[in-house]
C-alpha cells in the first residue's frame, strides 16, 4: 500500500483507533496493525498464512516492543474464525482487509473473498466497527457487497479503499 494511501486510511480511521481492537488480515509484515497500535489501538490480531512472513512479522512486533499488545495467528485470513474466534466476547473495531489482488480478481476466488467480507461485517465487527478493504480501483462495485452493508469508497490513483459497516437499524 502506498504511503499516501496509508496516510489517508489512518486519517479516515482516526475516530475508531484509540483503544481499538484491530485485526490485520493478510498481515504480511504487519504494517497496518503496527501503525494502528502506534496511533493508540489497544490490541492487534495479525492473521497471516505464510510461515516465513510470520517470522518477519513476529520480529517486527518484538523489535517495536509491542508483544503484549499483539496476537499473531498463522492461518487463512478468509476463515470465519480469523476475525472473531469462538468465545471472543468483543468484535473488532477495525479490520484491515488487504488481500492479494489475484484473490479479488480471480474468477475462482472472488466469491470466497466477498463472502468472507460479508461474514466479517455481519459477525466479526463490534457494533460500530469498520472494515477497511483495499483493492485495485475499478475491481469492486457497490452491488458486490449486497444488502445490509453500508459502504463508502475513496479512490487514490489506482487504489480503491472501501469502508464497510453494518447497516444501521
Amino acid at each position: 500500500m502506498l504511503d499516501r494511501v496509508r496516510e489517508a486510511l489512518f486519517s479516515t480511521l482516526a475516530p475508531w483507533t484509540p483503544g481499538a481492537f484491530v485485526v490485520d488480515l493478510f498481515a504480511g509484515s504487519g504494517s497496518l496493525g503496527i501503525e494502528a497500535l502506534s496511533r493508540g489501538a489497544e490490541h492487534a490480531r495479525f492473521v497471516e498464512e505464510d510461515a516465513r512472513t510470520i517470522g518477519v512479522l513476529t520480529q517486527n512486533v518484538v523489535d517495536l516492543g509491542l508483544s503484549e499488545h499483539a496476537e499473531i495467528v498463522r492461518g487463512d485470513a478468509l476463515a470465519p474464525w480469523a476475525v472473531r474466534a469462538e468465545g471472543d466476547a468483543r468484535g473488532a473495531d477495525i479490520v484491515f482487509f488487504d488481500p492479494p489482488y489475484p484473490l479479488v480478481e480471480g474468477a475462482d476466488t472472488r466469491r470466497g473473498v466477498l463472502d468472507a467480507v460479508r461474514h466479517i461485517v455481519e459477525f466479526g465487527l463490534a457494533p460500530e466497527g469498520v472494515v477497511a478493504f483495499h483493492a485495485r480501483r475499478g475491481r469492486l462495485r457497490e452491488a458486490d457487497f449486497g444488502d445490509g452493508i453500508e459502504f463508502a469508497e475513496r479512490i487514490y490513483g489506482t487504489n480503491s479503499m472501501w469502508y464497510l459497516q453494518r447497516e444501521e437499524g
